[in-house]
């Protein structure tokens, strides 16, 4: 028995129109299906691109990352340079989305970026000086050794934490820091580096955001950690 005229029809139309949507699809632009997954205002105003500077080299998978990469040559590799709470540190992002004065409480009050992002590197020599930023953070792994982070956090606890590789054994690939926590940070292992990353939201202004910390006056506060708080800084044995 023969399907009717109006049946076959229809299912011609479908078979149709599927044919049509995947030959759509392998054919979007990578950037058109990108952008479809933000909403129109996104899309069309974006978060910042990083910095032309902040941009690494083309990959070249003939020259794969030694083992023996040195702490310098990453130095160099990322030109990182020092600012008032680490020495190592470059600024690669600063969203250019703002959020306006009045759409965030205290401290935020007077309007900020959406968000920051930094790298920084650990050495023996250069621990993260005891400091808070009113911004929460995230500090995320990415090479080297661990690094041990010292927190003392607004309502009077405090807490080691360790930032590292072995995820196995208990180390974290993101801690998250709250806003106003004070915290330092020092590199323990065998290659004697740690390279990683902070990002804050909102976005920080280091002249309204950044508080360094008093040892002193905090390890009366925090009596518990008062021995960390002063030797911190030191290197931790190998």
């Amino acid at each position: 028995m023969s399907e009717r005229p109006e049946r076959r029809h229809a299912i011609g139309r479908r078979n149709f129109l599927k044919r049509a949507t995947l030959a759509g699809a392998a054919t979007l632009a990578p950037s058109t299906l990108a952008s479809s997954t933000l909403a129109p205002s996104l899309a069309a105003a974006g978060s910042s691109d990083p910095a032309p500077e902040a941009q690494l080299p083309s990959v070249n998978p003939a020259k794969p990352m030694p083992e023996t990469v040195t702490a310098d040559e990453i130095k160099t590799l990322l030109k990182l340079e020092p600012n008032e709470i680490r020495d190592f540190v470059r600024a690669t992002y600063k969203s250019n989305l703002r959020i306006a004065p009045g759409g965030l409480p205290a401290p935020f009050s007077d309007g900020r970026p959406l968000g920051s992002a930094l790298y920084f590197m650990v050495t023996p020599d250069a621990p993260v000086k005891l400091h808070r930023i009113k911004n929460d953070q995230l500090y995320h792994y990415y090479l080297g050794d661990p690094i041990e982070v010292l927190l003392l956090r607004d309502n009077g606890d405090s807490e080691l934490a360790v930032v590292g590789p072995n995820i196995v054994g208990g180390h974290l690939l993101q801690l998250f820091i709250p806003g106003n926590t004070f915290h330092t940070a020092r590199v323990t292992g065998k290659r004697r580096w740690f390279l990683g990353a902070s990002t804050e939201w909102p976005g920080v202004v280091p002249a309204e955001d950044v508080e360094l910390g008093n040892a002193a006056e905090l390890a009366a506060k925090y009596p518990e950690a008062a021995a960390d708080i002063r030797t911190f800084p030191e290197p931790a044995e190998k």
